[in-house]
């Protein structure tokens, strides 16, 4: 999702590199056409959605933004409903996905969030999209994809791209392909395969005319010897969607800008190539009780007060990686990942 200053006209630019930002959606059947089918979403114009908040004279805009809230579970939904129906008010959310498994849990959390907070954006994660708890009642993920968006059209969030009070806000929708990948794979340990430990492939269905494979940037998690999961890196972005950003942001980025994500759960805060890219993740609880992240009282985190705010942190990752380079080249197991898999003999 990207959050920057709008232009002027409030339309979002075809032009690659451009200023201003290009449209990801004319209208939602060119996402999810009938018949099931993926159609371009980028051919047209959008005008964005305006929407100002009613703020008190003085007060800045503040923009709020998390992921993979999980509400599934009863501690992550507990959270949510703890959030401040005060506090929130006057400001704005983006949701970068992953907000629960079940289409229930998915409407209870948006409604809680709605009533939170003045405006709210989402775009789905791969775990909104799951369909093995939903008793069949949904024939497969793009189905699924097009309930959770008229129940968001009904709740009054915002699915496409809007500007609040000169914010200009674009959800982006896009899958990973493990093409992706492009650092050396780890070798010489029983590592399980992507099929085994991936459950998108099982718990998302696709239609017939769909790949099982369809077609962002590496340096947005750690080094695979570092990963419990060492191809973590295969299921997490696309060169379609870098390609997207560079094409809303530029070649080299906007200092007004900023590129909003989820699905991997580490806290980052970092620039890329001259993009800066967040990530504010609740993550699942078990992951908070070891203090992953750094616990969740900075959560939700306000990534825009009157003008980008500055750098989130401690972001133990993004930090490591801010004063040490990155050696893909280097693949032995970190000690802590090398206790979990056996050599190959």
């Amino acid at each position: 999702m990207v959050v920057g200053l709008a232009t002027p006209s409030g339309r979002f630019s075809r032009r690659p590199g451009a200023e201003g930002m290009q449209p990801l959606e004319k209208e939602r059947g060119d996402i999810l056409p009938a018949g099931g089918g993926l159609g371009c979403c980028a051919q047209h114009a959008l005008p964005a959605r305006r929407l100002s908040l009613c703020r008190a004279e003085g007060f800045a805009t503040r923009v709020y933004v998390l992921s993979d809230l999980h509400t599934d579970y009863e501690e992550n939904m507990a959270w949510v409903n703890r959030l401040s129906m005060e506090y929130y008010a006057n400001t704005v959310l983006l949701v970068a996905g992953d907000v629960a498994e079940t289409y229930k849990n998915f409407v209870t959390t948006m409604k809680m969030l709605k009533d939170r907070f003045r405006s709210v954006f989402f775009v789905p994660g791969n775990h909104d999209l799951w369909c093995r708890r939903e008793g069949g009642s949904f024939l497969h993920s793009l189905e699924k994809l097009n309930a959770l968006l008229d129940v968001c059209r009904d709740l009054g969030v915002e699915t496409g791209p809007g500007i609040v009070d000169g914010v200009g806000i674009v959800p982006l929708y896009s899958w990973y392909h493990e093409s992706f990948d492009k650092e050396k794979d780890i070798s010489g340990f029983r590592i399980p395969s992507l099929d085994t430990v991936c459950k998108d492939f099982h718990a998302c269905k696709w239609p017939h005319e769909l790949s099982p494979k369809i077609l962002l940037l590496q340096e947005l998690c750690p080094e695979k010897r570092m990963l419990f999961y060492p191809n973590l890196p295969k299921i997490i972005g696309s060169d379609l969607l870098e390609t997207r950003l560079r094409s809303i942001h530029g070649v080299r980025g906007k200092p007004s800008s900023c590129h909003v994500f989820g699905h991997t759960h580490f806290c980052w805060d970092a620039e890329v190539d001259g993009i800066r890219y967040v990530q504010a993740p609740l993550s699942y609880p078990r992951e908070r009780r070891r203090r992953m992240n750094g616990g969740t009282d900075w959560l939700p985190f306000c990534i825009y007060h009157g003008g980008l705010t500055d750098r989130l942190t401690p972001c133990w990752w993004s930090d490591y990686y801010s004063s040490n380079k990155r050696d893909p080249d280097n693949v032995d197991l970190a000690p802590w990942v090398a206790k979990f898999y056996k050599q190959q003999r």
